[in-house]
């Protein structure tokens, strides 16, 4: 929690304004049944109506300042948490964005969403109570049994005399309670996993009438999380009932120890009345410390969640590297990878393109082709072997500037709800020409022009309301709009008919010529044009030539082609 809690410290001086409100409007609090025992034992028996008036306004006084200040203090706290929360928020999102995708891999997406939301969460209402009850609770447990010592020093010893058993009781369940909640976070991250998945693939899940198959799974894991939540809850229920007993119980015996006080004449009835008033506070103050214990036991789990994300190491750091032949824009020199660092997913790749040119990537389903292009743009490093770009080691570029070299629509790439301009624009500091030449180059001019608002026609989610030869040629005007170094097409033209396929390639031909250009795809006549075609095969690569060249000597290329082009 203290990494969380510095967060904390650019509201410090109103953290402390707010305290000082609180602390004041409390101890004005408990002077009420102080006043209230005087007037009986004091002011009332001289049977002066002035002095009882009096009394009773300085009385309402001290309710109007205890109210006022109280609600004060509470929106003050309310504000610090808000704003610390805010600040952890944007953190936390801005170290996810970040993240190495292989980290991303073992935290798992759920999980982020969880810590982002859920975790996040539990924090800001920790960080509110504790303002809250944390200074209030304290000031009127020990304010009240400091106050009932000065009223009558035996009533207060029999009242303590259960404190030890309460006490113990709180910190045995906060020490279970913290793991407990660890757990329920996991139960939680994995219902979001089913969350997702059936989320983003519903119009899947609809059409092969697997909704009762999928609500299922969900039940499975939501009903995981609520019984672990029910065994957290459980544990932590215990504090109440024993807190009860212990204080009814203690209530009982001040009552009966008052009773016999107040017949012996030890104390005057005014002074019982106060004392079982405090003994009031007090029995409240300690049910709320208890419920701060709870709190503090989901936030001190969610706290060590969003830590581990913060604190995550950057894996892709800038790291000084030899440099290569710079007389090609993009080689691939003895590179070895594998996800799980036991099965190879690449081997022992190896090929140079020159700039202008285009390189070709074909293969079966799971062969390898954008493990390569994942490579490239550095989102995971290579396990041996190096790749360069114009010369340069990728590992010795700076993130953003090697990213900005390029261009890339990913086979299942992102798409906003915002207009079909901004999401070719994409944040980026573009002319209104280069949205519009992109969209004309990318053979998308038609299609959005064809909407009733044109490039302001907003777009639903994740595209729903596109076609899928609509949502591809969108995508590669925005992969084109900012006239990129290195043009990256994962699979983008699949849902191309041929006709418009074959112009946007002639496009790509006229007007980028400088861009360097891979394109993986599924067809042969996407890619037979181009200067270089690499056929992968299990992570290897099995052919490389011209499409005339693989022919003749790639057996796999020349089966790919016969079925498809019918040679």
């Amino acid at each position: 929690m203290r990494q969380i809690f510095s967060y904390l410290k650019p509201y410090k001086w109103g953290m402390i304004l707010g305290l000082i409100i609180k602390f004041t409007g409390t101890i004005v609090e408990l002077a009420l049944p102080w006043i209230l025992s005087h007037m009986i034992d004091d002011i009332i028996p001289l049977k002066d109506i002035n002095l009882v008036i009096l009394w009773g306004v300085i009385m309402f006084i001290c309710s109007v300042i205890a109210v006022t200040f109280n609600i004060i203090a509470n929106r003050m706290a309310s504000k610090v948490a808000r704003n610390s929360t805010e600040r952890i928020r944007n953190d936390l999102f801005a170290k996810m964005i970040t993240l190495s995708e292989n980290q991303v891999d073992q935290f798992t997406l759920p999980s982020l969403i969880s810590r982002a939301t859920s975790d996040t969460y539990n924090i800001h209402q920790i960080i509110g109570m504790m303002q809250r009850l944390g200074v209030r609770a304290p000031i009127i447990l020990f304010g009240g049994i400091i106050i009932t010592l000065t009223l009558d020093p035996v009533l207060t010893l029999v009242m303590l005399a259960v404190m030890p058993i309460i006490f113990g009781a709180i910190m045995y369940v906060s020490k279970v309670g913290v793991p407990m909640f660890t757990i329920v976070q996991k139960r939680t991250d994995d219902y979001i996993r089913v969350l997702r998945e059936d989320v983003t693939g519903i119009r899947v899940i609809k059409a092969l009438s697997k909704e009762k198959f999928e609500k299922n799974k969900f039940n499975e894991k939501a009903k995981a999380a609520i019984d672990e939540e029910k065994k957290a809850g459980m544990v932590m229920a215990v504090l109440n009932p024993i807190m009860s007993l212990c204080l009814n119980v203690g209530t009982v015996f001040v009552i009966l120890a008052g009773a016999y006080r107040v017949n012996s004449g030890a104390i005057k009835p005014g002074t019982i009345i106060a004392f079982l008033t405090y003994v009031t506070l007090i029995l409240n103050a300690l049910l709320f410390i208890s419920r701060l214990f709870t709190m503090y036991s989901k936030a001190s789990s969610s706290a060590r969640r969003i830590t581990e994300v913060l604190n995550a190491p950057e894996e892709l750091q800038v790291k000084h590297k030899p440099e290569g032949d710079k007389g090609f824009a993009i080689q691939f020199k003895d590179v070895n990878f594998s996800y799980n660092h036991n099965e190879e997913n690449v081997k022992n790749v190896n090929f140079s393109i020159k700039r202008g040119e285009t390189l070709g990537i074909i293969g079966s389903t799971g062969a390898g082709k954008s493990t390569l292009i994942k490579l490239l743009m550095r989102f995971y490093d290579v396990d041996s072997g190096a790749i360069y770009i114009d010369g340069q080691d990728i590992r010795s570029i700076e993130t953003k500037e090697l990213r900005e070299k390029f261009g890339v629509v990913f086979q299942n790439d992102f798409i906003s709800t915002d207009t079909i301009y901004e999401n070719i624009k994409f944040g980026r500091n573009l002319e209104k020409a280069d949205v519009e030449a992109a969209a004309d180059y990318a053979m998308a001019r038609d299609f959005i022009e064809g909407k009733a608002s044109g490039f302001e026609t907003k777009v639903a989610v994740r595209g729903a309301d596109l076609s899928g030869g609509q949502k591809q040629r969108m995508l590669i005007a925005r992969a084109l709009a900012a006239h990129p170094e290195i043009l990256i097409l994962d699979d983008s033209s699949s849902a191309l008919d041929y006709k418009t396929d074959a112009a946007l390639r002639k496009n790509l031909r006229e007007h980028f010529q400088e861009t360097t250009t891979i394109m993986i795809a599924q067809r042969i006549s996407s890619i037979m044009q181009a200067d270089h075609i690499c056929v992968l095969e299990d992570g290897e690569i099995v052919g490389y030539g011209t499409h005339e060249e693989l022919i003749e000597s790639c057996d796999i290329y020349n089966e790919i082609s016969k079925s498809q082009m019918g040679e």
